[in-house]
């Protein structure tokens, strides 16, 4: 497939932590890590610049640290080191698949990690080089979902790929009604007034504000990166 194939020149991929888990109840499952990293190649060799926003709620979340007794904040910092051991984890399996790729942490944890620099980041993707970025914004109170939309916004990414374990945004749970609809294409303000939840209220007010497209599509139908980079109709495209 040639280099001009695809729909995006430029995308931010926002991964959740629970989507490592595959199997598994708690870590990251190798199988599906090897997954994701082929897919991610096989777009790198299309020519698509790739940033990479991972969460760590296989490991650790700091929501639930908090209802345990932990200082939100403190509960914060160790999720933000969970998302590190999930980018060091597929930074390793990209690697080895002979994919050029960087770790940057919002945290500075120089002997694994460079710090995000924006300026660093973008001649990283512009030289071809697979972005994974790490620990969120850097600061507790904020999620991975905000941390998202902040680096698609600063590194100037067409459109933020939540990739999750559901294949779009339906008008209702669709777990627990079959009748669900799912939108192939949605508003802004439609998700406002029908009270969807698709992210963070932060999170998805930025990207609204400032005309940021999220497409939610499942990370487990295998092939579904590449689908949604080349342009075809996978999970739901908000837009304003």
């Amino acid at each position: 497939m040639s280099e001009g194939a695809f729909k995006y020149k430029r995308i931010l991929l926002k991964l959740s932590g629970e989507a490592l888990l595959g199997s598994k109840e708690f870590g990251i499952d190798q199988a599906v890590l090897n997954r994701i990293a082929e897919e991610l190649k096989e777009i790198h060799s299309l020519g698509v610049e790739i940033a990479v926003v991972i969460g760590g709620g296989n490991i650790f979340r700091g929501v639930t640290g908090e209802k345990e007794g932990l200082n939100r904040a403190r509960a914060d910092y160790m999720g933000m080191l969970a998302t590190l051991i999930n980018a060091l984890a597929l930074q390793d399996v990209l690697e080895r698949k002979g994919v050029p790729v960087r770790t940057m942490s919002a945290l500075e944890i120089i002997e694994v990690a460079e710090p995000y620099i924006r300026e660093k980041a973008l001649k990283h993707l512009e030289k071809g080089r697979v972005l994974l970025l790490a620990c969120g914004t850097g600061n507790p109170f904020f999620t991975t979902d905000t941390a998202s939309v902040l680096r698609a916004l600063e590194l100037q990414a067409e459109i933020l790929m939540k990739a999750t374990k559901v294949d779009g945004v339906y008008d209702r749970d669709p777990l627990k009604d079959s009748s669900a609809k799912k939108f192939d294409e949605i508003s802004f303000n439609e998700v406002l007034l029908r009270n969807l939840k698709v992210m963070d209220a932060t999170a998805f007010s930025l990207a609204r504000d400032h005309n940021l497209p999220i497409m939610v599509f499942n990370l487990f139908q295998e092939g579904n990166i590449k689908r949604a980079v080349m342009g075809e109709k996978v999970g739901t495209i908000i837009r304003n």
